[in-house]
């Protein structure tokens, strides 16, 4: 399986890669990637050469839109569904627009559960909070149609599979579904995995509440050689970053994690009695930028630390003070 990796690429090269993969008897995986208004977000298509997997939304319905006219531009099969990782909108709030074009939709049921909830949250926020969109404006919420439990193997019109795992640990959110290619062992996770970019630590809701634990993170990321299998080559396919071979992804990973944590964990110790400037709007923001500056300074080549300082709010909010 060959990757397409460039959302620009002509018409012509994507046919004619998608063409080489195919003579090889496996689909091809491409990727769009949309700009800063829509977190910087990957969403990958899997086409197998008579049908078009999506696994994952936009955050908006534009670059929805954006992202299947660049399917279209690049293959002539039909996108007949879509896979929804977990429950943040970036991966679920194009659904509505898609349902409207006749794509199939499909997530566990306990990730399904979690979207209405996670919708609520995120449209006071944008709306109330950040005042990013005017009240009626932000995105229509649709659930998916379809729902599994535990697992499940949808069956391509070639005659390839793809199995598809809900994680026993939760990880950038309570529930978490992976894609597996079956063919190639290649792992399409959601932000799960950021390689050589900065995490949305916020964690999931509970109680209402946003909770990052980062160690069941970790368990959640240490989950997934197992699913890779016997497949040396297979990579993972993060929502954000770079696309590494499993391995090197999990113990990047885990490394990231230990460290966000500890780097978190310092700053607050050493606000001492003014730790209660972290619970003010009015002084918390200040004290999110100095933290990503610390990840900046600690991680030199990862890209995108804004997501730091927009969801560090969550992993404070997780730990005792």
């Amino acid at each position: 399986m060959k990757p397409i990796t460039n959302h620009l690429i002509s018409k012509t090269v994507a046919v004619l890669i998608a063409l080489a993969s195919f003579d090889a008897q496996c689909g091809t995986l491409g990727v769009y990637t949309s700009d800063q208004k829509g977190f910087d977000t990957h969403t990958f298509w899997y086409d197998d050469g008579k049908e078009v997997t999506l696994i994952d939304t936009q955050f908006v319905p534009q670059l929805t839109e954006a992202m299947v006219q660049q399917v279209k531009s690049s293959t002539a099969s039909p996108i007949t569904r879509v896979i929804v990782t977990h429950a943040n909108p970036d991966k679920y709030n194009g659904l509505a627009y898609l349902h409207k074009l006749g794509v199939e939709s499909i997530t566990s049921a306990a990730v399904s559960r979690e979207m209405p909830v996670v919708h609520a949250y995120k449209e006071n926020y944008w709306v109330n909070v950040a005042k990013m969109f005017k009240p009626g404006t932000y995105p229509a919420f649709e659930n998916v149609k379809k729902t599994f439990i535990g697992q499940t193997t949808i069956s391509l019109q070639s005659g390839e599979t793809l199995s598809l795992f809900e994680l026993k640990n939760p990880g950038v959110t309570n529930k978490q579904v992976v894609v597996r290619v079956d063919k190639t062992g290649d792992l399409i996770v959601g932000d799960l995995v950021h390689n050589k970019a900065h995490l949305w630590i916020e964690g999931g809701l509970v109680d209402g509440k946003p909770n990052a634990d980062l160690r069941k993170w970790s368990a959640a990321v240490a989950e997934l050689p197992a699913l890779a299998g016997d497949k040396p080559d297979a990579k993972v396919y993060g929502g954000r970053g770079a696309f590494v071979a499993v391995g090197d992804a999990v113990r990047e990973e885990e490394r990231y994690l230990a460290r966000a944590d500890q780097l978190v964990k310092s700053y607050v110790k050493e606000l001492g009695p003014r730790q209660n400037e972290l619970d003010d709007p009015r002084t918390a923001g200040a004290h999110y930028q100095a933290i990503e500056q610390r990840f900046v300074t600690d991680f030199p080549d990862y890209r995108l630390p804004y997501m730091i300082g927009y969801s560090v709010y969550g992993l404070i909010g997780s730990m005792p003070k």
